[in-house]
């Protein structure tokens, strides 16, 4: 284990990742399972990304933030994915104090702007059902450019939060973190300095991150329900509805499980069940967004059918 002094204290330079298993049987299986799911994470979302770039029927508002969230996924699960399977090789894994403040800053940073994406997306299902004339003027190319800049610009300000909150932080003693990442929580239990200001500071920015969109996508979801019911046909409903069913999955998988980690009482839930958490919304939710959006949407669908059949007769 690596110090250096400093005054008084004995400063960490590096931290021991305790991973989620010591059965170095079940190490060898995650490892095979998580590498097969980061494989499937990286190319799904790739080649979701290359058919919304190529396809001119999903040159789209919607799917023009698809794209986003597409790329902010391989950037989530890589920013953890890749140094959690050298944990599974390795006897003991460390990783440098620099490391860790970039794996928590880059972990902040894409799942910020994923929820600012998500709810940047229920807003565009809003005006698309509720104000259907005035929808190419409200989602104009400028627009959408601008609601994704705000998305990263977010995500950019949690990230710059989380990274100062962790260089204030003074390690003089433990360096072993009970997580396969450099999560913020057991980086707090880990720290020996007054760390009370920069962790309300912090958890002030991410709540009120998650409080925002949540209630952007609330109420988004609220008018579009009530919408829904207005029109007469069942045939109208369903159309109209099943626009919504892909970002309505995502939604509740990807808010279902940060309510589970950082709202539910730590309590009330045990560190492993916080590590299968986890392990839920950073390396598998990103895997399943680009299934979702293609296997419930007729569009992409159509997309890549139609891909297919160029190459086929080309």
């Amino acid at each position: 284990m690596a110090f250096l002094e400093d005054g008084n204290h004995t400063a960490v330079t590096e931290f021991i990742l305790l991973g989620l298993t010591d059965d170095p049987v079940l190490k060898v299986v995650l490892f095979s399972i998580f590498l097969c799911i980061y494989l499937v994470t990286v190319s799904g979302n790739l080649s979701t990304i290359l058919l919304i770039r190529v396809s001119s029927q999903l040159h789209h508002p919607m799917y023009f933030f698809l794209s986003h969230l597409g790329s902010v996924d391989i950037g989530y699960s890589s920013s953890v994915t890749p140094n959690m399977l050298v944990n599974f090789l390795v006897e003991k894994n460390t990783i440098a104090y620099l490391g860790c403040g970039i794996q928590l800053s880059s972990a902040a940073f894409f799942g910020t702007v994923e929820c600012f994406l998500l709810a940047t997306m229920a807003y565009d299902r809003f005006v698309a059902i509720c104000n259907p004339l005035l929808y190419s003027t409200k989602m104009s190319t400028q627009t959408c450019i601008q609601l994704v800049i705000g998305s990263y610009t977010g995500g950019a300000l949690n990230a710059s939060f989380a990274i100062v909150s962790f260089f204030s932080f003074l390690f003089c003693g433990p360096n072993r973190i009970n997580h396969f990442f450099c999560d913020f929580a057991p980086l707090v239990e880990l720290s020996c300095s007054d760390i009370n200001v920069s962790v309300v500071v912090t958890s002030i920015f991410s709540a009120s991150v998650t409080i925002i969109t949540v209630f952007v996508i609330a109420i988004s979801y609220t008018y579009i329900l009530i919408t829904i019911l207005k029109i007469c046909s069942t045939e109208g409903r369903h159309k109209a509805f099943s626009t919504c069913t892909s970002h309505l999955t995502a939604v509740t998988l990807f808010y279902g499980t940060v309510t589970f980690i950082y709202v539910i009482p730590k309590s009330n839930y045990s560190t492993d069940q916080n590590k299968v958490a986890s392990v839920f919304y950073i390396v598998v939710i990103p895997m399943l967004n680009p299934l979702i959006y293609s296997l419930r949407n007729n569009d992409i669908k159509g997309a890549i059918k139609r891909q297919f059949g160029k190459k086929t007769f080309s």
